[in-house]
């Protein structure tokens, strides 16, 4: 299994076989290895990766001069700790999953937030086009838990998986994945092989 850590850079498009393809660019590592966790050890098998150093790091964060610490399970042989990996570690073709947090969209009515209806325009409906309509029944005499309703939409932790690896630049640190990877540009990823 192969891991890193990155950013978001943005989207373009690649021309392959007279067809277009998204792409989304990715800054990536270099990533350190922070900690290798063993099963001995630990109790499991893990590799912990930092990105992003910090220039002028705290006391609490001595040892650990990185801005974004993430640890990935892996199975088989793990890197030395304190190596770098960076994104020669994949190649054109493999398929990986990302992981990050999508784009936050705020306090969203039932119609953006779960696609609903709305009411109708006419027959004596006025200012309700975009209202819920009922919320409850008789009985139990309350809302139920998880009734679908507006509120907060966005910022979740949303995986795609099965994405290809279009294009690496290991001189500039850019991986190009086929299609679209969740968040907005500067977003933190996680990029691992299935």
């Amino acid at each position: 299994m192969k891991a890193l850590l990155g950013r978001k850079i943005g989207m373009t498009q690649v021309f392959q076989e007279n067809k277009v393809i998204p792409v989304t660019l990715i800054q990536t590592g270099p990533c350190r290895v922070l900690e290798t966790k063993t099963k001995e050890k630990d109790g499991y098998q893990a590799l912990q990766l930092g990105f992003e150093d910090i220039k002028r790091p705290r006391k609490s964060q001595k040892g650990k001069e990185v801005r974004f610490i993430k640890e990935f399970r892996m199975e088989g042989e793990l890197p030395l700790q304190g190596s770098i990996i960076d994104s020669s570690v994949f190649q054109a073709g493999d398929l990986v999953q990302v992981s990050s947090v999508s784009k936050g969209k705020g306090f969203q009515g039932g119609v953006k937030r779960w696609g609903f209806a709305g009411r109708d325009a006419t027959h004596g409906t006025k200012h309700e086009e975009r209202t819920l309509g009922s919320t409850g029944s008789q009985q139990p005499q309350r809302v139920s838990k998880g009734k679908k309703m507006p509120g907060r939409m966005g910022s979740d932790r949303v995986t795609i998986v099965n994405l290809s690896v279009v294009h690496v630049d290991v001189e500039k640190q850019i991986l190009g994945l086929k299609g679209a990877v969740p968040g907005a540009p500067g977003t933190v990823v996680e990029i691992r092989t299935r």
